[in-house]
């Protein structure tokens, strides 16, 4: 019990960092996963911080699954890392037995395309963890797995809670 609300405090000081407080609406907290709406930027998504990171962790890591209607954006993986890659290094993504190659941009990393973001959302359900591998600027080697206890229904969650926002841009 004192192990899960210690992971408690850290996902929930992840969330604070990783969205405004102002800027969101939460839709459900799913073990693991909590899922968020943010209407000022008509999007929403579902978000968990990783359970176990290999190396020391230098920023507050975070996986999110966004929709954005406005952008007909739906099920777009996003990870943020937690520690700074080398710039040649590939970032891995394993879960359910399937791995997939991911696109790194600095400490952002995301599918390659739409295809991929289900196929990736589609091993999420089917599996219990998720891991995101690569090699740090220090040659050392990144690995940051997150559960996947509550992840579908957090899923669900963000996409029912922007089912209902309108699909045109948002005032700029």
């Amino acid at each position: 019990m004192r192990r899960a609300a210690q992971l408690l405090c850290v996902f929930l000081s992840t969330l604070a960092l990783a969205a405004p407080l102002s800027a969101k609406e939460r839709l459900g907290v799913y073990q693991g996963w909590a899922a968020f709406r943010d209407p000022a930027a008509h999007r929403c998504y579902a978000i968990a911080s990783p359970e176990e990171t290999l190396s020391k962790p230098i920023r507050p890591a975070f996986l999110s699954i966004g929709f954005w209607p406005s952008r007909g954006v739906t099920h777009q993986i996003y990870v943020r890392l937690s520690y700074n890659r080398s710039a040649n290094s590939g970032v891995i993504l394993s879960a359910g037995g399937r791995r997939f190659r991911l696109r790194a941009a600095g400490d952002g990393v995301w599918a390659l395309d739409r295809r991929m973001d289900l196929a990736v959302v589609a091993a999420m359900r089917s599996a219990t963890s998720l891991s995101i591998e690569t090699i740090g600027s220090d040659g050392q080697s990144i690995v940051d797995t997150y559960s996947l206890r509550g992840a579908p229904s957090a899923i669900d969650a963000a996409a029912l809670g922007c089912a209902g926002m309108k699909t045109s841009a948002p005032p700029n």
